[in-house]
């Protein structure tokens, strides 16, 4: 079993330079525990200040293999995580809201023998308070359909 998360996400709060290295840091570890995951090396996190090319870049080294985070201050932020044991991809969803998702795609598949997809999608909207499980909340449809209307009104005509 080799799978392999592949993310790209539009984000409203981006982790910029004052975010701090150790806090990242943390928020890594925060990941791997949240897949069920444990660190043999790091997390290594390290500012880059390239003009254009500003952001976060962090390794963590897990004993099923690792996790990459890469972020911009445009909001851009990309994610792999390959691991040869399986693991709830709606937890990195989970983790990733802190951020305030905009948009996500994503690519998740099988490396076990070639490259076989098991999953290819993207979120054309991403609403964090109703997807973090933290702060789930209730609401009717018909609620939930009015909020969504007010984000896009083009698709919730």
């Amino acid at each position: 079993m080799h799978k392999h998360l592949l993310v790209r996400a539009e984000v409203n709060s981006p982790p910029l330079a004052n975010y701090g290295e150790d806090k990242l840091n943390q928020q890594i570890k925060d990941l791997v525990k949240k897949i069920n995951m444990n660190i043999l090396s790091g997390p290594h996190s390290a500012w880059g200040d390239n003009e254009g090319n500003e952001g976060w870049s962090s390794v963590a080294i897990i004993d099923t293999s690792s996790v990459t985070f890469h972020s911009w201050t445009d909001g851009i932020i990309q994610l792999d995580v390959y691991s040869c044991k399986e693991f709830a991809i709606k937890n990195v969803w989970d983790w990733l809201s802190q951020f305030d998702i905009e948009k996500l795609d994503y690519k998740y598949i099988d490396r076990d023998q070639g490259f076989k997809t098991i999953d290819d999608n993207s979120f054309s909207w991403w609403d964090s308070k109703y997807y973090n499980t933290k702060n789930k909340i209730t609401e009717t449809y018909e609620d939930k359909i009015e909020r969504l209307r007010a984000k896009d009104p083009f698709i919730y005509k």
